[in-house]
């Protein structure tokens, strides 16, 4: 993907495929890479760049979005988000085009002073606001916390196209086409839940609003800044959206068990056992010292029920289960039903751990809880199944 790929009238794709990068935020595993998508709307009267791409792209975005251009000057830059990775060459655009003129809005001016010492050319946009492009009018609308406090959108009335910002994005670079009737969805639905699971989460209420919003406008194509881009069927992307906002799970469980000798993972399969006993069919078992976190908070998302045991480590809850238990308070799910169990050697300590956090957390908690001395006993995997009964009874 060398060359600037036409998405809409006069409306270009210029982004790039990232397989460099290991780590997203430093914190999130790309298996698949990522791609940061940017693009290009020629009006007759002016040209308007939406975002731009991740430093280290230079030359390959300039190329594009010179292309795009086809011997014209850029005139604007639409900031739809300062984070970095959508916001990475602002200062370069400058340079290459110095009658550029940036537009965001009013949070967004603090943040391009502070990255990039740009304070001049600025225009200050906000909800409803408008800039003709000839032949295309760009509109512009907020959606703080989605998923910084300046994040915007900017929607084109004349193509019916939702430039969406980070929101309807996902994790994984383009393979082949770059948009949704180019690729099978179970391609691009796991990690979009992912990127959702790990960046957006926590502004779910917000995502409530934004859709309100969103949905006053013809929408007819969402063009995000990661992942797939939505032509063919729109509808599907925002209705995932709307059922994860709304943390509507589907049947299913995730049990999650932090283990050093294997004693309580053996409780854990018990519990998944009694989930099966209880006829539900999709159980997600994870370890928590070895599995992605990202991923086990996608799956977590995804499904009613959840299960945390652990042992105990130097008095405290197992390391691992306690970043997971962090990360979970972090984002609040709803809706969900939880069951606990922890286990202990010379000292006590997991089990009180993931009392406290049933609390904080207030998901409907299953019984029994259980607490187990060295290695469990039948009598304690017997608990352990009847946990995962209990469990799958309440998601049926």
């Amino acid at each position: 993907m060398y060359e600037a790929i036409q998405a809409n009238k006069d409306t270009w794709w210029v982004g790039v495929n990232d397989h460099e990068t290991d780590l997203f935020e430093s914190l999130w595993p790309l298996p698949q890479g990522v791609a940061y998508n940017a693009y290009l709307v020629n009006g007759t009267n002016a040209a308007a760049a939406i975002d731009t791409v991740k430093g280290p792209w230079l030359d390959e975005y300039i190329n594009k979005l010179t292309q795009a251009l086809n011997g014209r000057a850029l005139n604007y830059l639409v900031i739809n988000h300062m984070e970095p990775d959508h916001a990475g060459l602002i200062a370069q655009l400058k340079t290459k085009w110095p009658a550029l003129k940036f537009i965001g809005n009013a949070k967004t001016m603090p943040l391009l002073k502070g990255y990039h010492g740009i304070e001049d050319d600025i225009i200050t946009v906000k909800d409803g606001d408008t800039l003709d492009l000839g032949g295309h009018i760009l509109k512009f609308a907020t959606v703080p916390m989605l998923h910084w406090p300046e994040s915007m959108v900017t929607f084109d009335a004349s193509t019916g196209v939702l430039f969406s910002n980070d929101s309807f994005g996902g994790f994984g670079a383009h393979e082949g086409g770059i948009f949704d009737d180019e690729k099978n969805k179970s391609r691009w639905e796991d990690e979009m839940l992912r990127y959702y699971a790990a960046i957006v989460a926590k502004y779910s209420n917000m995502v409530q609003g934004a859709l309100r919003k969103l949905g006053t406008l013809e929408i007819k194509n969402i063009f995000p800044s990661h992942g797939t881009l939505f032509r063919e069927d729109i509808k599907q992307v925002i209705n995932l959206y709307d059922k994860w906002s709304r943390q509507e799970g589907e049947q299913g469980a995730v049990v999650v068990y932090g283990s050093m000798y294997g004693n309580t993972r053996r409780m854990a399969e018990a519990v998944c056992a009694g989930l099966s006993g209880a006829k539900i069919k999709d159980v997600r078992l994870y370890d928590v010292s070895r599995a992605d976190i990202s991923c086990i908070l996608r799956d977590i998302w995804r499904y009613k029920a959840l299960a945390l045991l652990a042992c105990t480590y130097n008095t405290v809850l197992f390391p691992p289960m306690d970043a997971l238990c962090s990360k979970l308070l972090n984002r609040t799910p709803k809706n969900k039903f939880l069951g606990i169990a922890g286990s202990y050697s010379w000292s006590k300590g997991a089990l009180t751990a993931l009392q406290v956090f049933a609390e904080k957390i207030k998901l409907a908690k299953i019984d029994p809880e259980i607490e187990v001395f060295t290695s469990p006993t039948p009598e304690d995997l017997q608990k352990c199944f009847e946990l995962g009964l209990n469990l799958g009874e309440a998601i049926s």
